[in-house]
């Protein structure tokens, strides 16, 4: 049976125990805390350790997401993993989730929009529960970037660190559905931007994993022009406004791009949760890590109009609005 509305019944998250400081990148490669600082705001990041795979990121994240939801494995019926750094090419890191938390029916799939992966995820998801397809569905956004790194490109490794956060996504009819839930999801692409920021490798075009390659500077300029566009788009079909917004929970990928984009939109940049400094762009992660911290802290709380935005390799965006 279908829902009138999606609701966020609980969030989690997890970050490997590993720390890497910028002071510990200095002897890597060449660069300091101040350079690294200075111009993405990063101070640290987490690494996954040996033997430590996405899917065991994605499980910790998820566990802590069900029990801050109340609800057990059986409750689930759908698991989502946004990652662009699987376990194997097959089977997908999602159905590797769903047997090891438990999870005996519905169906398992990862959904690949690299740093958008959760936004565009929790647009799928709403979909799905509100067309009748699932009724409680656990979206996950997992990565091991680190494994995907040159170590040797300083204007990259620096950037990117690994985590998971997760939430349990509930379809609700009645008052419950009328406070709170998520409102309205945009989704934008232009694969034209390719060679910006991709990975050099692939099973079909290498037969290689790869590395991550990017023109940051170009990726900057289109980040903000981007993001700004969508979170006007959707805040306008809902009849809304920048003012409306309590909390804004971007992709943390460079500190410049969150203020340049709070300019942009004249928003107040108290209101943007920033949590780059201390796990880097965890790329589909970093959505749904910065909402579980603001929530977690007492920042988000019922009632506020969240906005949640990304901008990723493909070029691929998105944003969705939810009421708490």
């Amino acid at each position: 049976m279908s829902a009138s509305r999606t609701i966020v019944a609980g969030v989690g998250s997890y970050l490997p125990a590993r720390i890497v400081t910028n002071a510990d990148m200095a002897k890597i490669v060449d660069t300091s805390d101040d350079w690294i600082v200075e111009r993405t705001g990063i101070r640290q990041r987490h690494i996954a350790a040996e033997g430590e795979c996405t899917s065991d990121l994605a499980i910790a994240a998820g566990e802590r997401a069900l029990a801050n939801a109340g609800m057990a494995a059986d409750d689930i019926d759908m698991v989502i993993v946004a990652t662009a750094t699987p376990d194997e090419t097959f089977p997908a890191t999602a159905v590797t989730v769903q047997s090891r938390l438990g999870i005996t029916h519905g169906g398992a799939f990862d959904l690949q929009a690299v740093c958008s992966g959760f936004v565009y995820g929790f647009g799928v998801a709403d979909n799905l529960i509100r067309g009748g397809l699932a009724r409680n569905i656990l979206l996950i956004g997992a990565e091991t970037f680190s494994r995907i790194l040159d170590w040797e490109d300083r204007t990259t490794c620096v950037l990117f660190g690994d985590g998971a956060g997760a939430v349990v996504l509930k379809g609700e009819d009645g008052k419950a559905a009328e406070q709170r839930g998520i409102i309205g999801t945009r989704l934008r692409s232009d694969g034209s931007k390719h060679d910006l920021l991709y990975v050099d490798g692939g099973p079909s075009k290498t037969q290689t994993v790869g590395k991550l390659r990017m023109q940051g500077k170009e990726v900057f300029r289109y980040a903000v022009t981007n993001l700004s566009e969508i979170v006007k788009e959707v805040l306008e079909e809902n009849g809304l406004e920048s003012s409306d917004v309590d909390w804004i929970v971007p992709h943390q990928a460079n500190r410049r791009i969150l203020d340049a984009t709070a300019r942009k939109l004249a928003i107040d940049p108290d209101k943007v949760v920033v949590t780059v400094q201390d796990h880097g762009n965890t790329s589909a992660a970093s959505v749904p890590l910065a909402l579980d911290q603001a929530v977690s802290d007492g920042r988000i709380k019922p009632g506020d109009l969240v906005l949640l935005e990304a901008m990723g390799g493909g070029f691929t965006w998105g944003a969705s609005l939810v009421r708490w």
